[in-house]
């Protein structure tokens, strides 16, 4: 894992509800995002294939990870 605010790629494999998502990251781990608040601000879509930036949980979480652009 990246240390803290190190952008991360991957694809979005599938849409959940409350605006979270399940994401395969480049090195084919698979975990669980949310939208930050940016995007659901200026409401950005995202769906199933998009691919996205993410930034991981500074402490290693699984499940507090933030996608903060899509591709």
């Amino acid at each position: 894992m990246n240390t803290k605010d190190e952008p991360v790629h991957g694809t979005v494999q599938e849409a959940l509800p409350d605006l979270r998502y399940r994401v395969v990251l480049d090195s084919g781990e698979l975990i669980l995002c949310y939208l930050a608040g940016k995007m659901r601000f200026h409401r950005i879509n995202v769906i199933i294939g998009d691919k996205v930036l993410l930034v991981l949980d500074k402490y290693g979480g699984k499940s507090t990870n933030r996608i903060v652009r899509r591709l």
